[in-house]
């Protein structure tokens, strides 16, 4: 790849000059380039390293005609083939925003205490999924269940191709399970809803003051009753034109919070429009099976111990891994099964 190699050299090259940050917003935009590129070239590398390990090892392996050295040499090609499909997966993601950071919210569905403490496990799982991608993660709205659980979560995801990959994470989770919150133990179904906003930028989306309701308020206490903010620094920001309701509360003052608020709400219109050319090209040359907000994409059916996606048909019977974060198949077979339709 020695295109890219080069762009990454001098890429690097441009980090080190003097007066490199004087102009943050060009210097975020060359940092961003260079972290998609490093996100591209790396497992590249990483699996030709693989291979020559792999190599090595089957000629050890050989020569001593060992057990042990072959059992060595499979978990090698485990990891290689592991790599491989990273690499596969990387190279369908061609959409025009994959390389952004995105906003990731989370919002239970009907259902109370059930439906919260389910958004909560969905919480804890795209954390642990974030983890193991080195994703950083930055908690900007939080309205936590009456009981139990979280009500409603946006986060901010930073990494390599954060919105390429989570995207295939949007629509609606499905959760079967005996309820621990049922005295009679029966099964219970909840619902919470995943989406997932690109951060583009400076969009050439025009927020006109007179469009905008803009309130300040003091978020008071957190979980445990604790008192979180004395100050109204927290911010709700509704769009009068469409109506897009946008909340931050966790950024210090006044200013970042409406920063950020705007930030989220630029990307939502800009989704909102974007689902009108799509459905105006739906009416113009027929319906292509995209799946709509509201549908059920996956299924985790905990007492008979399986996690199906209902796009892809793609199963597992190990749900408490799925929890645990290991979402990489899943999104892989979606992101295949995205390519096909293409």
């Amino acid at each position: 790849m020695p295109t890219r190699e080069q762009r990454w050299v001098e890429l690097e090259q441009r980090m080190t000059e003097p007066g490199f940050w004087d102009n943050q917003e060009r210097a975020r935009e060359i940092v961003g380039e260079l972290k998609a590129l490093k996100a591209l070239v790396e497992p590249v590398r990483t699996a030709m390293g693989r291979m020559e390990d792999a190599r090595a090892l089957l000629d050890l392996a050989r020569e001593a005609d060992d057990a042990d050295g072959f059992a060595e040499l499979d978990k090698e090609l485990g990891k290689l083939h592991e790599q491989v499909g990273r690499i596969e997966s990387l190279a369908l993601l061609s959409g025009k925003n994959d390389a952004c950071d995105c906003f990731f919210s989370i919002q239970a569905g009907a259902g109370g205490t059930e439906a919260c403490d389910w958004a909560e496990m969905l919480l804890r799982m795209y954390l642990r999924y974030f983890e193991r991608n080195d994703y950083a993660v930055q908690e900007l709205a939080r309205t936590d269940g009456e009981e139990a659980g979280v009500r409603s979560i946006t986060l901010k995801v930073e990494g390599a191709y954060a919105m390429g990959y989570l995207s295939c994470e949007r629509g609606v989770h499905r959760l079967v399970r005996i309820s621990p919150f049922d005295a009679n133990k029966r099964r219970h179904t909840s619902f919470a809803a995943v989406d997932v906003l690109p951060v583009l930028g400076d969009l050439d989306i025009e927020l006109r003051d007179d469009e905008l309701d803009v309130v300040f308020f003091r978020r008071a206490a957190g979980a445990g009753g604790q008192n979180v903010n004395k100050v109204a620094t927290a911010v709700r920001v509704k769009h009068i034109p469409t109506g897009i309701l946008v909340e931050c509360v966790n950024e210090r003052s006044q200013q970042q919070n409406k920063r950020m608020a705007l930030s989220i709400l630029q990307s939502k219109i800009e989704q909102l429009k974007q689902a009108e050319r799509d459905q105006e090209l739906q009416r113009l040359y027929g319906d292509r099976g995209e799946i709509a907000w509201g549908s059920q994409i996956r299924s985790y059916v905990l007492d008979d111990r399986r996690v199906k996606d209902h796009r892809t048909m793609y199963e597992v019977g190990t749900p408490e891994r799925v929890l645990d974060g290991e979402l990489q198949p899943f999104i892989e077979a979606e992101l295949r099964r995205r390519a096909k339709g293409r």
